[in-house]
């Protein structure tokens, strides 16, 4: 594999097409590229990347990424730029039932779950198949990262099969949540495993119950599982442990100390953080003593040397 020496992350913003299996996704590219990265504003993001730089080099490790409910493929823009400026090519989405930039938004339809391995798995596809740049992907060498919503969603993708009804027993309860009443109503459809993902980064996943060791029997690649000591937005603390004692694989497990569920977001712009006091303000306040910036820099850090080890060195 040649992975060269870069200066930057390229950026190419792309839309996956709609076909049979769902609506067309709206996404962003970073590659390694070239040149001399300059910040640039995309959505509510301050990048810094070069737009539509030349690819250098071949046969780079795809890495995949998901994110939670009413996020957006910018959320992990600097973990992004990281990877793409050590030779890694890196897709992230918006999911269209549950994306913050989605007109058909609608996170209380359980649509919204089952859908998503079908983004990534039709992501993955495109970027191999149809974006300009495929050829350069090393195809044997997918890797994943997914937070909250995205992380249930990694746990699908590389096997795992949610028991839905044992959320019967504990009813999620929010405005046009209709999970429960759909669970009743008949079967829910299958979620869409993909064996070409070789390694997964899971922050955080909702649903510990719903993932019996028997659901989790066909997981088979490595797993950085990453967790909240305090949890928050749905996600209780046991979950983490629950899941990681059921998987059939020994995790790299990390439970971070003091912080809870929306630290796993990285730190917010001046501007997000005052659109989100009244009505959000768990998205950007931190616990005392908890310094996310901090945190991001070593959690960035590790998923890189993680990745490396499992799409990089296991293949040399």
């Amino acid at each position: 594999m040649s992975i060269l020496p870069s200066w930057s992350a390229g950026l190419q913003l792309v839309d996956v097409p709609k076909d049979s299996h769902g609506p067309a996704i709206a996404g962003a590219v970073w590659y390694p590229c070239a040149a001399t990265p300059v910040e640039i504003k995309v959505a509510s993001f301050d990048m810094n990347a070069v737009r539509d730089c030349p690819i250098t080099g071949t046969k780079h490790p795809l890495v995949v990424v998901s994110h939670g409910a009413g996020g957006t493929f910018g959320n992990y823009h600097a973990l992004a730029e990281m990877l793409a400026d050590k030779g890694f090519i890196v897709a992230a989405i918006n999911h269209p039932l549950d994306s913050g930039q989605s007109k058909v938004r609608n996170p209380g339809d359980i649509a919204s779950m089952v859908q998503r391995p079908t983004d990534i798995s039709r992501s993955i596809d495109f970027m191999l198949h149809n974006w300009r740049d495929g050829g350069r992907i090393d195809a044997a060498r997918v890797g994943f990262i997914g937070f909250s919503r995205g992380a249930f969603n990694g746990l699908a993708l590389i096997g795992a099969d949610p028991d839905w009804n044992f959320l019967l027993d504990n009813c999620p309860v929010y405005p046009g949540n209709r999970f429960c009443e759909q669970i009743r109503s008949g079967p829910i459809a299958p979620m869409t495993h993909d064996a070409r993902i070789k390694a997964a980064v899971i922050a955080d996943s909702p649903g510990g119950p719903l993932f019996t060791r028997e659901g989790l029997g066909n997981v088979s690649v490595p797993v950085q599982y990453w967790a909240s000591e305090r949890g928050g937005d749905g996600v209780s603390p046991d979950d983490a442990a629950m899941i990681v004692q059921n998987l059939p694989v020994k995790a790299d497990f990390r439970v971070v100390s003091n912080s809870g569920h929306f630290d796993f977001l990285p730190p917010c712009t001046e501007e997000f953080a005052k659109r989100t006091v009244e009505d959000e303000p768990e998205l950007c306040t931190d616990k005392t003593g908890f310094d996310r910036a901090a945190f991001h820099k070593q959690f960035n850090a590790d998923i890189l040397t993680f990745l490396r080890k499992h799409l990089v060195e296991a293949n040399q």
